[in-house]
């Protein structure tokens, strides 16, 4: 089990890549170090690495490989997210796929062949690290191919499919042997239509990541004590296995964090723990990285104001109480060790023709709301599809013994 944390730097936020200073970054790091965290993810910004389309600027990715060495000094491993892309509300995306260079993201060849060398550079210089994890294709991408985006670059499932092989094969030809994967927001899980798909989160790189977000929806809907808000991230984690063909694939829990308002600051702990404490009790979970490591400084502007302290620690470096119960289950879990036990009892899904009912496995949809009704009555309910319902070997391989239907769950 691994836990680690989404570096945020201190200084600059993201932009600290345009005045870097190795200096303020170890002294972030030692602040993460300190709170008994094994890893980081990492993001640099596309634009910044890769200005121009044949241009991968030599001296930014010297000092990714800085970092990374600075994170190896302090115990740390990292994983790289390549195209940045989306951050908190932000889009990054170089000049070169823009206005009057306008192209499709996802299916230009131009674009797709220099992502691909890009992240294949990336993986390359940290190929040789010890404490690289590997990379993973981009932090929520996928929101560029659809609504709400205000200008997306349209494409349809089997372009989304072929455009993500492509870009885990680059990261395996630069870093071959590393854990490789690709991160959806939770369109591809809830989102009628939406061109990325549960089978490309769950089937395409090395592991499955999730990003669970109660801001969308859950919250509101149930509460920031609610059961359900509670184990959001649990549900993600176990919906996502639905699809995996590899009954053991692991799955990431890559995202998630405590929002306000949806999580009151005075309750950030308490749902800290308490979603800790259900993710930790799913099988297969690979590890869980916290967004994220330091509050986003007040002096940048325009960020959505739940932005702004989601940070385990503050902007000067002082440990939040959110921080506080990430530190005290990193200690409880490395004294215990415990291993899940399978859950034995999944609630069958049918996601429809193509994945056309994943509506109903959003916030207030019929499968949600009974997978959160069987958890809260203590069944520790797992998720199969309906076409593995009957395949004795699948649901053996996974430890079910019991499959209850959506609808017969009180």
């Amino acid at each position: 089990m691994r836990f680690g944390v989404n570096y945020t730097p201190t200084r600059g936020w993201f932009h600290h890549w345009l005045d870097f200073d190795l200096d303020e970054v170890r002294a972030d790091l030692d602040s993460i170090a300190a709170l008994g965290l094994d890893h980081i993810r990492v993001f640099p910004l596309w634009p910044v690495f890769q200005p121009n389309r044949t241009l991968i600027r030599p001296r930014a990715v010297e000092q990714l490989v800085l970092l990374a060495d600075a994170a190896a000094e302090r115990g740390l491993d990292v994983n790289v997210d390549g195209l940045q892309g989306h951050l908190s509300s932000f889009d990054f995306v170089p000049s070169w796929t823009t206005t009057w260079h306008r192209r499709n993201l996802f299916t230009d060849p131009e674009v797709v062949e220099g992502q691909a060398a890009y992240l294949r550079t990336l993986a390359g210089a940290l190929a040789d690290r010890p404490n690289f994890i590997g990379m993973t294709v981009g932090n929520e991408i996928n929101q560029f191919a659809g609504a709400p985006h205000p200008d997306p670059d349209p494409i349809g499932p089997e372009e989304a499919g072929r455009w993500l092989r492509r870009m885990i094969g680059a990261c395996e030809s630069g870093a071959p042997g590393r854990l490789h994967l690709h991160a959806c927001y939770d369109a591809a899980w809830y989102l009628d239509g939406h061109p990325f798909t549960p089978e490309h989160a769950a089937r395409i790189g090395a592991a499955t990541a999730v990003h669970s977000w109660v801001f969308n929806g859950t919250a509101q809907r149930h509460g920031a004590e609610g059961a359900a808000t509670e184990r959001h991230a649990a549900y993600l984690v176990e919906l996502s296995k639905a699809w995996a063909d590899d009954p053991r694939r692991p799955v990431w829990l890559q995202e998630v964090g405590a929002p306000a308002p949806h999580i009151p600051p005075d309750r950030a702990a308490a749902f800290t723990e308490a979603t800790l404490g259900h993710a930790l009790d799913c099988p297969d979970l690979w590890g869980v990285t916290w967004w994220c490591s330091h509050d986003v400084d007040r002096s940048l502007a325009d960020f959505p104001e739940l932005e702004y302290g989601l940070g385990l620690l503050t902007n000067d470096r002082k440990v939040k109480p959110a921080g506080y119960a990430i530190a005290a289950a990193v200690r409880a879990w490395s004294e215990r060790a415990p291993r899940p036990a399978p859950r034995t009892t999944a609630v069958v899904l049918d996601p429809g023709p193509g994945g056309t009912g994943r509506a109903g496995c959003a916030p207030g949809g019929r499968y949600f709301e009974a997978w959160m009704r069987a958890a809260e009555h203590g069944l520790r309910p797992a998720v199969v599809l309906a076409e593995r319902a009957a395949d004795a070997a699948h649901l053996a391989a996974r430890g079910i013994t019991e499959v209850i239907g959506a609808e017969d769950v009180g």
